[in-house]
C-alpha cells in the first residue's frame, strides 16, 4: 500500500505510519522517488489490532483468519525468519542436525526419558492397520489408521504423572513413523527396530535409498521444521478436543483429520501432482504460465503468515537440491521456484520443501504428507498438553448475522 493508502485504511496521519515503522509494527518498502509502499498484512493486522482495542464486534470473525492472537501459549512464535520453538528458531535447529527427538522433548518441556529407544511400551496392532487399508491408500492414511486404533488400551489417557505421558508420546510418535509405510512396503513390519524417528519412518516407507544416511538426516531436518506452527488448523482442532478432556490420542485423531483437508497437508498430494503435470513439459517451469493461464493457483507456493517467503520451504529446497539434485523432481522444483521469483510470484511454502526433499531422498510418492504428519504429531501433543493444563473448555462464541 501507498503512504496515503495505510493512512486511510488505519485512520491515522503520515506521521503516525513512520512511528509504527520504527516500532516494528510496518514494514516500509523503497518505492519510486520519496514514495514509500507497507506491507498490506503488516496494516491489516494493526488494524485488527486497534479494532479489539476498541471493542469492536467484527474483530471475533477476523481474528480466525491469520488475525489477532486468540490464545496465549509458550509454545512457538512466528517470527520472519520461521517458527521459534519456545525461543529456538526452527532453521537453526534444524540446520544444526538437532535430533527430531530433541526438538520434542524441548516442545513438550520434558525431562529424559528412554522412550525414544526400540523399546516397545504395548504396540500398535500393525496387522490390523494393514488391514483396513486398500490399493490406494497413502502414507497418511496409514498414520491416521494406526491413531485409530492406538487408543484401545487407553495408553495415553491421562492424567498421568509427567514422565510416563511423556514416555508413551515418545513410543506412540516411533509408532506413528513404522505405521506410515504399511500401505505397500514389508520393510515397515521391522521399522521400529531402529533407533530414530527419521530412520523408523523412512525405513518404513522404503525408497531406493533408505538406507542412507544423508537421507535419514535429511528428513530429519525436515520433521525438526514440521513439528510445530503455532495455532494451523490442525493444531487448534487439537487444542479444541483437548479442552473438552477427552484422552490425549483423541486429540491426535482429530488434529490428523484436519491435516487431511486439501488446504492443510492434502497440499502436498497437490504438489506432487503439479510435478507430474512439469514432468510432461519440456521444460517444467511452463506448467507456471499453464496454469496461470487456466486461472489456477501453484500449489505449494505462498504462505499468509510469510509475505517475504516460508524460511521453512527455502531451507528444505536447499538441502533437497544438496542431497539430490540431479532427481527429476527436485530440478523440476528448483525450476519451478525460480519461474515463480522471476514473475514476481510467491515464494515456496514448507509443502513445496517437504515433496523436495521426498523426490530427492527417492521416497515413494505420499511420503511429503507422512513426513508432515509424523513431524507435527509432536505439536500435537504439545498443544493438546498445554490445553490440558489451561484447565478450561474452547468454546468461542459467534457473532450472528442472519434474519
Amino acid at each position: 500500500m501507498t503512504a496515503a493508502e495505510a493512512a486511510e485504511r488505519l485512520g491515522v496521519k503520515r506521521a503516525t505510519l513512520y512511528a509504527y515503522v520504527s516500532r516494528g509494527l510496518l514494514t516500509s518498502l523503497p518505492g519510486e522517488g520519496r514514495e514509500h509502499h507497507y506491507l498490506a498484512a503488516d496494516v491489516e493486522r494493526l488494524r485488527i489490532r486497534a479494532a479489539a482495542r476498541a471493542g469492536h464486534a467484527p474483530v471475533a470473525a477476523g481474528a480466525l483468519r491469520f488475525g489477532e492472537p486468540v490464545i496465549e501459549s509458550a509454545l512457538t512464535a512466528i517470527t520472519p525468519d520461521g517458527p521459534a520453538y519456545r525461543g529456538r528458531l526452527a532453521t537453526a535447529l534444524a540446520a544444526a542436525d538437532t535430533t527430531f527427538e530433541a526438538v520434542a522433548d524441548w516442545l513438550w518441556d520434558a525431562e529424559d526419558g528412554d522412550g525414544w529407544g526400540a523399546r516397545d511400551l504395548g504396540g500398535l496392532p500393525f496387522d490390523a492397520v494393514r488391514a483396513q487399508l486398500g490399493a490406494g491408500s497413502t502414507p497418511l492414511d496409514a498414520v491416521r489408521l494406526a491413531l485409530a486404533f492406538a487408543d484401545v488400551d487407553g495408553a495415553l489417557d491421562g492424567p498421568l504423572a509427567p514422565r510416563v505421558e511423556h514416555d508413551r508420546a515418545r513410543a506412540l510418535v516411533r509408532r506413528l513413523a513404522a505405521a506410515a509405510g504399511r500401505p505397500r512396503t514389508p520393510r515397515a513390519a521391522g521399522a521400529l527396530a531402529h533407533d530414530g524417528v527419521a530412520r523408523v519412518l523412512v525405513t518404513a516407507l522404503g525408497g531406493e535409498d533408505a538406507a542412507r544416511a544423508d537421507v535419514v538426516a535429511a528428513v530429519n531436518r525436515a520433521l525438526v521444521l514440521t513439528a510445530d506452527h503455532e495455532l494451523n488448523v490442525s493444531s487448534f482442532t487439537a487444542r479444541v478436543v483437548a479442552s473438552t478432556g477427552a484422552t490425549l490420542t483423541a486429540s491426535l485423531q482429530a488434529a490428523a483429520a484436519a491435516l487431511s483437508g486439501a488446504r492443510h497437508g492434502g497440499v502436498c498430494a497437490q504438489v506432487e501432482q503439479l510435478l507430474d503435470e512439469a514432468a510432461a513439459l519440456p521444460d517444467p517451469a511452463q506448467v507456471v504460465k499453464r496454469r496461470h493461464a487456466r486461472g489456477e493457483t501453484i500449489p505449494g507456493m505462498g504462505h499468509p503468515l510469510y509475505p517475504g517467503g516460508d524460511p521453512r520451504g527455502r531451507a528444505l529446497i536447499a538441502w533437497a537440491v544438496a542431497l539430490g539434485g540431479d532427481a527429476p523432481g527436485v530440478r523440476a522444483v528448483s525450476r519451478i521456484v525460480d519461474a515463480m521469483a522471476a514473475a514476481g510470484l510467491p515464494a515456496p511454502t514448507l509443502d513445496l520443501g517437504l515433496v523436495a526433499v521426498a523426490e530427492a531422498g527417492r521416497l515413494p510418492r505420499g511420503s511429503a504428507a507422512a513426513i508432515f504428519a509424523v513431524g507435527r504429531s509432536v505439536g500435537w501433543i504439545a498443544h493438546a498438553l498445554e490445553q490440558r493444563s489451561a484447565s478450561h473448555l474452547l468454546r468461542p462464541r459467534a457473532r450472528y448475522v442472519g434474519p
